[in-house]
């Protein structure tokens, strides 16, 4: 206890390891705190500005929560595609709205660079959306037009109630939409968590073995033994303190998950706990045993980077591995693909702890082993016991 009381006592030490996750924090919730839904802005040319079918049509674009409309002069808009700054320009003709009242096709001109980008691409689709929906109104007031030809109604009443009908269809559709989620959440917070927190773990507790081959190499271990420590409770106290040092970090990190974006229920965030617990364990056993082989204190920061890099990715944190492939054999050899899995179980899929129990079993085999070999190979002074 005394290396955990020590750590704790180490206000520098204790203060970055409370700093850096809410650091690490702040920049997930920058990457992916922000809304998933499409937002953009459509530049439209409007020449004809009087027009009534271009005053719909830019007040149905304004209407929409996603999208802001922005007006240019053509000079302008022809300056900025020509300069790149803008890679799609709508341009509403000058003669759009007479076309239309005559019953004459009226086109809108798009006229970009390249592609248009991916949001000019999406812009220039919810226009078109617009767009159809004022063609299928024109095939209404033509088809209703048609129909009572003859019938002495007058034509203005039948574009009223036409157009009565037509805005209670759109406030009340008889189709709608709803959508549900299969499988895992979609939510980015959801699928990059896990991996961020085992990889910030095992780091935290891997690099933290150049500090033990820096104090063996300065005499701070062989002095601890002249008090009433043997070699066993030193070891023990070592790992005890690379636990509390992941497991604060890591619980930081839930903690802030759990009240800015609501990933948890009260029963799940104390699960993912657990895990963190387990990990922690099992991140500070290979740090032992990085500490215990190293001769050098960049030794032992290249090991730790080395190892915690390569678990990282093999462990899927940034991209999923596809079940089956040679790479998934070899992530088998990962200890963060078993976390992941484990919080992601509990997290993504609302499983449980006894969900997760292989996951948590490997672990568990990983803290007996790693406690084993590094116990083995501890040295607490240079070339001695």
């Amino acid at each position: 206890m005394r290396e955990v009381r020590s750590y704790l006592q180490d206000k520098a030490d204790l203060a970055f390891s409370l700093l850096l996750p809410i650091a690490i924090f702040a920049l997930m919730y920058f990457a992916f705190g922000g809304e998933s839904m499409f937002n953009g802005t459509a530049y439209v040319v409007n020449e004809d500005e009087n027009g009534t079918y271009s005053a719909i049509i830019l007040e149905q674009l304004d209407e929409l929560d996603n999208l802001e409309v922005e007006l240019l002069s053509p000079q302008k808009a022809d300056s900025k595609l020509e300069r790149s700054d803008l890679l799609m320009v709508v341009y509403i003709p000058e003669d759009f709205s007479d076309k239309l009242a005559s019953g004459e096709q009226a086109q809108l001109l798009f006229k970009q660079r390249g592609n248009g980008g991916d949001e000019g691409q999406i812009v220039a689709s919810i226009i078109r959306g617009v767009v159809e929906e004022m063609n299928q109104e024109f095939l209404v007031y033509n088809q209703v037009s048609n129909a009572l030809t003859g019938s002495g109604i007058p034509q203005d009443q039948i574009e009223i109630t036409t157009q009565e009908l037509l805005d209670r269809e759109r406030e009340q559709s008889i189709v709608g939409v709803r959508e549900e989620t299969v499988g895992s959440s979609p939510n980015l917070v959801n699928q990059f968590l896990p991996g961020v927190v085992t990889m910030f773990v095992l780091f935290a507790a891997t690099i933290s073995a150049s500090v033990i081959v820096k104090e063996r190499k300065l005499g701070t271990l062989e002095r601890l033994l002249t008090t009433r420590l043997s070699v066993g409770q030193l070891f023990i106290g070592k790992f005890l303190a690379g636990i509390s040092r992941g497991f604060i970090q890591t619980l930081i990190l839930l903690a802030l998950a759990y009240i800015v974006f609501h990933l948890f229920t009260p029963l799940s965030f104390i699960e993912c706990l657990a895990i963190a617990l387990i990990f922690a364990a099992a991140a500070s056993a290979v740090g032992l045993v990085i500490a215990s082989i190293a001769r050098s204190e960049d030794g032992a920061v290249w090991i730790a980077v080395f190892f915690t890099m390569a678990t990282t990715m093999l462990g899927g944190t940034f991209f999923e591995i596809p079940e089956g492939s040679t790479l998934y054999a070899i992530s088998r050899f990962s200890i963060n693909t078993y976390a992941n899995t484990a919080f992601n179980t509990v997290i993504a899929q609302g499983g449980s702890l006894a969900d997760a129990g292989v996951e948590l079993g490997v672990l568990a085999g990983v803290i007996a082993g790693g406690l084993i070999l590094s116990r083995i190979l501890f040295r607490a002074m240079p070339g001695g016991r």
